[in-house]
């Protein structure tokens, strides 16, 4: 009838013994009468009966918490010390206060049950509790325990109008903002805008409130922001930190082009060259989110002229160059020059949880390393991200962009369960803030592109659908979510349907100048949805793929490109294309797809008649599948080796596996820029058994051969260490 309840069993036994009940069936009902009203009657009672200076000091305790030391507590009930030590006895023989912990007076007093404490609480008259906890406040605050532990008093208080509550609330919301407590925060500073402020000050409770509630809540934040805005007591360094903010809200909704017009508004204001910079740096960075964007190429130009001169010495410069090496990534400018703005842009490094600054640039800077075949740096900047928003208690946007993207980096680099693991995850926190978010629509994009690589289409198209109603953000998004659907529509054999939709997203691509095909890859899978129909047109958009590629520079990307150049073509340029292609890949850490083009080439091998050499890529192709989690291209792998009269091998791969002592050797040597034939001759290994090792190389440290050395020289989170060099 208690459930257990160690403090209702004591009151029920009592009870029992008071009314000399005997322990028969048909006693029963009056056992429930009992258990009902032994927390209420039972106890009001029996502290009643104590006396009132009793019960004040019980109430003292319940208001007080965890802060309720004997001599607040005393000061909170209004008695002497030795008074209140007398009361505290008498409490402890009624078993309703726990006996005292050792502690020279510095213990806080307890209940004996939480229940004891909720019940006490609750019969504390209205109007009464709320002057108890004004006190409780005052008190608190005077022996120093500071306006975070006043915060939860000062939040019964009822409205006055008081300078003070609104001074100690906003002193709370700091603390538990720099504690991880954003919606305790929250909760302090809506109560001060309730109390009122004055009006100077009104506009800065209004700007701190909208910035708890801009991790969860982005249009609750603009909100705010927008009436702190309005405000006629607005200083020009609060009026400048709002607009940050509220940019931010807008395009953390989805809304960029509201972003960039907020900084076109307020750009005219400035005062200072410091001051212009930032806002210029802000609102061509919310213009390059727009999906929408008319003058791209213009803007493009300008940025490219402003960060020609800069030095790197500011923030603000540093951000420019952020969103300069972005622009060169997407816009398909060689590799050398998106890294070297970049690293400018990267300095000592950037933070995701700034004050002052967003943490758009720095996921820009991630996915620049990220598509230029350095994943494992992009993968440490992410974890450095994700550490920064868990240790601030930050479970909105910033958390779920983490998550999503790590995962779209294991993607890329062909860890695919992992992937699916952390876009759900991402999806799960972004959820939490809306559906029609670029946070939301990330994952989703991040998700399908997982299953369709691990051959889960059916999967893939169910979860596409559920997500279908849905409105897309008109924001640029990574990866493209138009360009998956499409990917998915072709993995389905839906070739008419794909061919349309890529049409589309390259159409919007092009116009933007976003030209190349490894930040967004939708002449790839426009080739592949032609073939059939129009092989003609399906290779000229193959080759303008590879040209592309090849400008930019990056070995995945010029790897893919060849391998769907391959597939569109027939005849003897087909093996030569994946030949290259294979090459290529071998030499980036995109596992992924190099198993697919082993496999691919494997296969061709076989057709004309070499089970020899098909066998060989066939295998490794195989491994690549199984370590990659791609069930469907190890199942392909293997019917094709069966088809060869080979048998197919059961393999168990070690996904976490460091660096061989071998691997390690040949990997210092590439480091320091020895190419292959002289590393073969100083290990006395073939050429060809070098670059298979180097590949294993660039697969577990993720980059490629130009970011070895600083990947080998500086241990990372999630990277595999060095190893102990075997003495065998």
């Amino acid at each position: 009838m208690t459930g257990g309840n160690p403090w209702e069993i004591t009151e029920l036994t009592a009870k029992i013994r008071d009314r000399r009940l005997k322990p028969q069936s048909e006693n029963l009902p009056a056992l429930r009468e009992l258990v009902s009203s032994a927390r209420d009657s039972g106890l009001n009672d029996r502290l009643t009966r104590l006396g009132t200076a009793a019960v004040r000091l019980a109430w003292a305790v319940a208001v007080l918490g965890i802060e309720a030391t004997p001599a607040l507590t005393a000061n909170v009930a209004g008695l002497s010390e030795s008074e209140a030590a007398e009361k505290v006895a008498r409490l402890v023989d009624a078993r309703i206060l726990a006996p005292p912990r050792p502690g020279n007076g510095t213990q806080p007093l307890e209940y004996l049950h939480p229940l004891i404490a909720t019940a006490v609480y609750q019969a504390i008259p209205g109007a009464m509790r709320v002057a108890m906890h004004g006190q409780a406040a005052t008190v608190v605050l005077g022996a120093g325990l500071g306006s975070a532990a006043a915060g939860r008093h000062l939040l019964e208080m009822h409205p006055e109008g008081d300078p003070w509550v609104v001074h100690h609330l906003r002193e709370a919301a700091r603390e538990y903002l720099r504690a991880g407590a954003p919606d305790a925060g929250r909760r302090c500073l809506a109560r001060a805008l309730r109390e009122p402020p004055a009006l100077e000050e009104r506009a800065a409770v209004l700007y701190e409130l909208g910035c708890a509630a801009q991790l969860t809540e982005p249009d609750v934040t603009v909100n705010h922001l927008r009436a702190a805005l309005g405000e006629p007591a607005l200083g020009p360094e609060l009026r400048e930190a709002i607009t940050y903010r509220l940019a931010q809200a807008y395009g953390h909704s989805g809304r960029m082009e509201e972003a960039a017009q907020v900084f076109a508004d307020e750009v005219g204001r400035a005062t200072s060259a410091r001051t212009r910079l930032r806002m210029q740096t802000e609102q061509l960075m919310w213009n390059m989110f727009r999906a929408d964007e008319k003058e791209s190429p213009a803007r493009s130009r300008r940025l490219t002229r402003l960060a020609e001169h800069l030095t790197g010495r500011g923030m603000a410069e540093r951000y420019l160059m952020g969103l300069r090496a972005w622009d060169a990534m997407t816009r398909g400018e060689p590799v050398a020059t998106a890294l070297h703005y970049a690293e400018e842009a990267l300095g000592d490094g950037l933070s995701w949880t700034d004050d002052d600054w967003g943490f758009e640039v720095p996921i820009l800077v991630a996915l620049v390393f990220l598509h230029c075949d350095q994943p494992g740096r992009a993968e440490e900047l992410f974890n450095k991200g994700i550490a920064e928003c868990e240790r601030k208690g930050w479970r909105g946007s910033h958390l779920a962009f983490g998550f999503t993207l790590l995962g779209y980096a294991r993607l890329r680099r062909g860890a695919l369960g992992e992937a699916e693991e952390l876009a759900r995850e991402g999806m799960r926190i972004a959820d939490l803030v809306g559906s029609s978010t670029p946070a939301h629509w990330t994952a989703v994009g991040t998700l399908i592109g997982t299953l369709i690589c691990r051959g889960r289409i059916q999967e893939a198209q169910e979860f596409a659908a559920g997500h279908r109603g849905e409105t897309l953000p008109q924001a640029t998004l990574c990866p493209d979510v138009p360009a998956v659907r499409g990917e998915l529509l072709l993995a389905a054999n839906l070739h008419r349907e794909a061919r349309n939709r890529l049409t589309e997203v390259g159409r919007r691509m092009d116009g933007r100048g976003m030209r190349n095909p490894a930040w967004c890859p939708w002449q790839l899978h426009l080739a592949q949805a032609l073939a059939l129909t129009d092989p003609r047109q399906a290779a000229e958009v193959a080759d303008d793929a590879v040209r592309r590629a090849r400008q930019f520079g990056a070995h995945s990307a010029i790897g893919k490109a060849l391998h769907t150049a391959a597939t569109v073509t027939q005849g003897p340029d087909r093996i030569k294309l994946l030949a290259e292609a294979v090459s290529h890949l071998m030499r980036s850490p995109a596992a992924y797809d190099l198993a697919l083009a082993l496999v691919d080439h494997g296969a061709a091998l076989r057709r004309i008649g070499l089970p020899q050499e098909a066998g060989d890529r066939l295998y490794r192709g195989l491994e690549g599948a199984v370590r990659c989690g791609a069930d469907a291209l190890a199942a392909r792998a293997r019917d094709e080796l069966s088809a060869a009269g080979l048998r197919p091998m059961q393999l168990r791969v070690d996904h976490t596996s460091p660096l061989t002592s071998q691997e390690q050797a040949i990997a210092e040597r590439a480091a320091e820029g020895w190419p292959d034939a002289r590393i073969s001759e100083t290990t006395g290994l073939e050429e060809r058994e070098v670059a298979r090792l180097l590949s294993d190389v660039y697969r577990k440290v993720g980059t490629d051969r130009a970011g070895l050395a600083k990947r080998l020289i500086t241990p990372t989170v999630g990277l595999p260490q060095r190893p102990v060099p075997d003495p065998e």
